[in-house]
């Protein structure tokens, strides 16, 4: 079982102000990666920072996404990704991408993610909010966390 999962957090529609990232090898977590990333001018939308609690004083020194960019390209080449609500995570990394002139194709990863929504919404689970998930499966998150949302995404993917 060897995959990476991954979670954003949103400053402004899909402008990333945090990811996580989590990386998996033979069923084992083998490395973890969290990055507050500085959004496009450092704005944020009132209601995104009361859903995860960054401010833009929390990255009013952190990394551009380009910055970051080769610490996500090292996880995610190559690799199967899974996300909890994998349209969301993966349209945040694709419109970010185009944004800063780098070519999702080049990261050679699925068109479509692996969605841990979708599984536990297929084995009947309702509603399928990571922290409803997480709760079934007593899985310990901090819920808007990047890091905490990845890897209990991973732990969801692994029990699937």
């Amino acid at each position: 079982m060897n995959f990476t999962a991954i979670d954003f957090e949103t400053a402004t529609g899909y402008h990333p102000c945090s990811v996580g990232i989590v990386t998996v090898e033979n069923g084992i977590i083998i490395d973890e990666y969290v990055s507050l990333i500085k959004p496009p001018n450092n704005e944020y939308n009132p209601f995104t920072i009361r859903v995860h609690g960054i401010y833009p004083k929390d990255t009013i020194n952190a990394k551009s996404f380009f910055q970051i960019y080769p610490e996500i390209e090292k996880r995610l080449k190559n690799r199967v990704v899974v996300a909890h609500n994998e349209s969301f995570d993966r349209n945040v990394l694709m419109k970010t991408m185009l944004l800063h002139g780098l070519n999702y194709d080049d990261l050679n990863i699925a068109t479509k993610w692996e969605c841990t929504v979708k599984i536990y919404k297929a084995k009947g689970i309702k509603p399928t909010k990571l922290s409803d998930c997480c709760r079934k499966m007593k899985i310990q998150l901090n819920h808007h966390e990047a890091l905490s949302d990845a890897r209990a995404c991973a732990k969801l993917y692994m029990l699937r």
